[in-house]
């Protein structure tokens, strides 16, 4: 190895070193924050957590004790009804753009559209149904806010059934068109069942993104501070609970918001787990 040669090859070590270090240290400073955030919420959050908070619904102000469990129901009730609508409709228009993706307009102005409501604001989307359906009936209402958030995650299920559907093997198609198969079946019961852990963890993603969004319901469900199970009313929910107490003077309402956004963070990070575990279990080695 002559002196140029040797010269080069130390500039790209050099170069490479810096590069792995820089990222290493990037990685380390997100993680510094990450974990800044996890610990001041733990500590803080720890000292809301009671049973109370789970069996008596939201105090007046001012007032001692009280709980958050209206708007735990409330979040349930919400988050629930949207993952029902959301997810066949996620999974259908997954498999229509995986199926037909290269071939037909409405497809790529599908998989155009799902890519701009990825990254649309959460307020625009609250907006948009205050406009289009609370303004109309005149009143707040959990349907309203059910249907905020699924716009929300119908595109995260598109976006992962269609990739995860792209996954399959060209050869497992074709045996199954050979077979005399037709299409829709290839696509539903070959497909589909292929991938279906991939499917189920974007579902549960979709899930932990829209468990703790607050600006749609701010405009469609808003708040109850007693409990109820209509949904057509005004309904209560974690996240503009937690919203409004976290911006109040009372430290009993600070307290339970710590509590509420501590809970919401580990539920989310439960189903993170889960999905993970989920999609790992099925992975071939």
């Amino acid at each position: 190895m002559n002196a140029s040669t040797n010269s080069v090859y130390r500039r790209r070590l050099l170069r490479h070193r810096l590069g792995i270090g820089f990222s290493v240290a990037a990685m380390a400073l997100g993680l510094f924050f990450l974990g800044w955030i996890l610990f001041t919420l733990l500590i803080k959050g720890a000292g809301g957590l009671s049973l109370a908070m789970f069996t008596e619904t939201t105090p007046a102000p001012g007032s001692d004790g009280g709980g958050l469990m209206n708007a735990i129901v409330g979040s349930l009730m919400i988050v629930g009804a949207a993952t029902l609508i959301s997810t066949p409709i996620g999974i259908l228009a997954g498999i229509y753009l995986a199926e037909y993706g290269e071939e037909s307009a409405l497809a790529q102005v599908t998989r155009f559209v799902t890519d701009i409501m990825l990254s649309a604001p959460s307020i625009v989307v609250g907006l948009f149904v205050y406009a289009v359906y609370v303004a109309n009936v005149k009143h707040f209402s959990g349907w309203a806010g059910t249907f905020a958030i699924s716009l929300i995650a119908i595109p995260v299920v598109v976006r992962t059934t269609d990739n995860m559907l792209k996954l399959v093997p060209s050869s497992l198609r074709e045996a199954a068109f050979s077979l005399g198969a037709p299409r829709w079946k290839v696509a539903m019961l070959v497909r589909l069942r292929a991938v279906k852990a991939g499917v189920i963890t974007g579902v549960l993603l979709a899930v932990a993104r829209i468990s703790g969004e607050t600006a749609p319901l701010l405009f469609t469900a808003l708040n109850n501070q007693f409990f109820s199970a209509d949904m057509n009313q005004p309904l209560a929910n974690l996240p503009v609970v937690i919203f409004q107490f976290a911006m109040s003077p009372y430290d009993n309402w600070r307290s339970l918001a710590w509590g509420g956004a501590l809970l919401i963070t580990f539920s989310v990070l439960g189903l993170n787990i889960l999905s993970r575990t989920l999609f790992r279990q099925k992975a071939p080695n």
